[in-house]
């Protein structure tokens, strides 16, 4: 759905206290980062240095993991779902300040998670010549089972939400332990969840994902909820500035502690990923937040803002339509093959912008599409 809305201020503006429905300008910011991050292709640095040892390190940073571990391509998802999860107490808020009743929000959450259940496979299916195919790994499926369970768990009180977290994860790893793969509960193949989708689905994903990782993706969501429930509180910058820090180290020892006895894998997301990926993710949040709304510098964040004002615009078009653009281009600047492998960076870098003026002239039009 298209909706019209206030442009974004991009002058330097004072800082000031988020009100509790009010609009958090630097997590727009911080989801157009995201986003333009996703649709670099990692700014075909992979592509550019393949055959260079000496810079492999950097190259391997934007590439998902075989399978433990996690670099920065890895952390696009875990971003993503954490900005869902603090967006959610503001639309909640503004949608009760409307006069929605608590059930009335429960049938609009379900209807939004419908939406991006079909959404989801209209994208995976688009193009495809091996017939149509339900799934639901794609990130917008895993967003809206965890935003169903996230809506249900924030209505409760604090401490039982906190409750709700720990039993969730607790529940996830124990199907890994009590029904284990050929290779023990963490098995790369024949794991719990990969038998759950041959059983309901009739075939596993490639890239040994599983449906189950919802509940992982789900706790992510989560301590977004509670990073929102925080930016509504009356606490100051630098008190939620200080809260956050304080969590992002707690998140980053639990998460490396954990890694030698549950092992670091995104395509499972168990909890040593969860806590290491939000770490990640409340540092990035962070940096947002100091510059937009303690520093004022909206000029400096406008054009990330631009982009995660229509966020779900632009995922669909990379989904579907960028290697159109890319091939398309290619025809004009022929990869800049004069560059060598090189050449991949500047190509990647012009599809990203005139992707990111495609958002900007929905901008200029004030067409911002929400599901």
């Amino acid at each position: 759905m298209a909706t019209l809305t206030a442009p974004i201020p991009t002058t330097t503006a004072p800082p000031r206290e988020q009100r509790a429905g009010g609009r958090l300008l630097s997590l727009d910011a911080f989801r157009g980062l995201t986003m333009l991050l996703l649709i670099s292709h990692g700014f075909g640095i992979s592509e550019a240095l393949k055959g260079k040892p000496e810079m492999a390190w950097l190259a391997f940073q934007f590439d998902h993991v075989a399978w433990a571990g996690c670099t920065l391509w890895d952390l696009i998802q875990p971003a993503f779902t954490f900005i869902v999860g603090v967006a959610m107490p503001f639309a909640f808020a503004r949608r009760m300040e409307m006069g929605a009743t608590r059930t009335e929000l429960m049938k609009h959450v379900a209807w939004r998670a419908l939406v991006l259940i079909i959404l989801s496979n209209v994208l995976s299916n688009w193009g495809t010549t091996r017939g149509l195919r339900v799934q639901f790994i794609n990130v917008l499926c895993q967003i809206a089972f965890s935003y169903v369970l996230c809506a249900l768990i924030w209505q409760l009180r604090f401490r039982w939400q906190v409750v709700a977290a720990g039993a969730m994860m607790v529940f996830h790893h124990l199907l890994f332990v009590l029904f284990p793969g050929p290779d023990g509960p963490f098995s790369q193949t024949g794991n719990i969840g990969q038998v759950v989708d041959q059983a309901v689905l009739g075939y596993n994903y490639s890239g040994f994902y599983t449906t189950i990782n919802f509940l992982g993706n789900a706790i992510t969501v989560l301590f977004g909820v509670w990073a929102g429930m925080l930016m509504q509180s009356e606490r100051t910058h630098r008190e939620r500035m200080r809260v956050m820090a304080v969590c992002a180290a707690g998140a980053f020892a639990l998460g490396l502690a954990l890694a030698p006895f549950i092992p670091m894998v995104k395509r499972l997301w168990l909890g040593s990923f969860t806590f290491y990926s939000t770490a990640w993710v409340l540092v990035g949040l962070m940096a947002c937040y100091w510059a937009v709304e303690m520093q004022g510098w909206r000029k400096w964040a406008w054009p990330a803002m631009v982009v995660g004002m229509n966020c779900i615009f632009i995922y669909s078009f990379s989904q579907v339509l960028r290697g159109w653009l890319s091939r398309g281009m290619a025809a004009f600047t022929g990869n800049f093959e004069w560059m060598g492998s090189y050449g991949a960076i500047p190509h990647n870098l012009l599809v990203m912008c005139v992707m990111w003026y495609f958002c900007y002239w929905l901008y200029q039009k004030r067409i911002f599409f929400k599901i």
